[in-house]
């Protein structure tokens, strides 16, 4: 196994900042933006041979499916590239025959762009978005799921539930939400943005609809990669949000769903060809002996952060937190102006949040932090609460 230092000379990040952000927008190491850099060059020397449909651009397509696809625990026309997770998402969310009355069950730790994609589709449809509040401190996980499916009506038609929730770091339990909503005849939709990379997936296994997630967080693609799976006995739900060559295509391929999805006018690629480069990053560094390493250091990060501000957990270690985690703000704190200091002042990188109507410091840890990257943070919270 790689070590963390070693691992952060083969990123691009700045030397100089303490980066504990990865799960934002993540890093590409340089072998993998290498890759990318190439594909990039490749299509601007012919971008016709490139990019045409006729030539070798679907195969090339076809293959780096099939390599994510069996990385993810899926068939390879079940999933399609997208952009990002939030692109995947409003896909199927305004694929959707919702009427009025018809609800959608999540909960207050979502994504707040998909909060915005949900009330806008109920804007359309007349449908409502049922946000149900998780008990905190979080303990068992029968808890989580009786929280949720406390919400269920007659009306419910979608499930929708991140895999690791953005807000809070905190995996939830989808595979028992999702086994319940499916005996209960609810779509259901898993929001796995940080799941790719920061989880083994089997997407079969866990029989969700849809399940969305992106490539370039924790599996390090280039930026603008990520996968849509859709069922394959659900695909004839999903409408493309660009109707262009690949709807009622001339020269259809094996898949309706990969041929409206895949086709939709000229974009650049090569984000989606280098995703094959990233498994290869991620099994030629024993990524899961990474990830173990990396959830040790967030454990340690975490309570040295909880001492510091002197407030409880939101939950215990496991089985809740991966690479991820938050610590509560004391209330008075002014959170955007303490992340601006963070960076400014001490030039470390770290979100805020906020959910259960407070803000929180949100921490990531990945294969290029050190101990020395948890110091800087701990001393610099501590300089700047006092």
């Amino acid at each position: 196994m790689t070590a963390a230092r070693d691992l952060r000379r083969l990123f691009l990040l700045r030397d100089d900042v303490t980066f504990l952000n990865h799960g934002s927008f993540g890093a590409c190491p340089r072998p993998v933006f290498d890759a990318y850099q190439a594909l990039q060059r490749e299509l601007e020397a012919e971008p016709v041979d490139f990019l045409a449909r006729e030539r070798t651009l679907p195969d090339r397509l076809a293959a780096a499916r099939a390599r994510l696809a069996a990385f993810v625990g899926a068939d390879r026309d079940e999933i399609v590239f997208v952009p990002n997770t939030t692109t995947g998402l409003n896909i199927v969310a305004r694929s959707l025959d919702l009427r009025p009355g018809d609800e959608i069950l999540s909960t207050d730790h979502e994504y707040g762009a998909m909060d915005r994609t949900w009330a806008f589709v109920g804007g359309k449809t007349g449908a409502t978005y049922v946000r149900r509040s998780l008990p905190l401190p979080l303990g068992d996980p029968r808890e989580v799921v009786d929280a949720v499916w406390g919400g269920v009506s007659p009306r419910t038609r979608v499930l929708f539930v991140s895999h690791i929730a953005s807000t809070s770091g905190v995996r939830l339990p989808v595979e028992e939400l999702v086994a319940r909503a499916r005996e209960r005849g609810i779509f259901t939709i898993v929001d796995g943005a940080h799941g790719p990379g920061q989880l083994d997936l089997d997407l079969h296994a866990l029989g969700a609809d849809v399940y969305v997630g992106n490539c370039h967080k924790w599996l390090m693609s280039p930026k603008g990669a990520a996968l849509l799976y859709v069922r394959a006995d659900r695909q004839d739900l999903v409408e493309p949000l660009a109707v262009s060559w690949g709807w009622r295509a001339d020269k259809p391929g094996p898949s309706r769903f990969v041929d409206e999805q895949e086709w939709i006018g000229t974009r650049d690629v090569s984000a989606y060809l280098a995703v094959p480069a990233a498994l290869d990053f991620f099994a030629q560094h024993d990524w899961p002996r990474v990830r173990e390493r990396c959830r040790d250091l967030l454990r340690e990060a975490r309570e040295r952060l909880l001492a510091v501000v002197r407030l409880p957990a939101p939950c215990p270690p496991d089985p809740w937190l991966l690479q991820m985690a938050v610590v509560p703000l004391p209330a008075g704190v002014d959170a955007t102006a303490l992340q601006r200091t963070l960076r400014r002042d001490h030039l470390i990188e770290v979100p805020v949040t906020r959910f259960a109507d407070r803000d929180w410091l949100r921490v990531s840890i990945h294969g290029y932090n050190t101990p020395q990257d948890v110091d800087r943070l701990v001393a610099a919270l501590r300089a700047e609460l006092g």
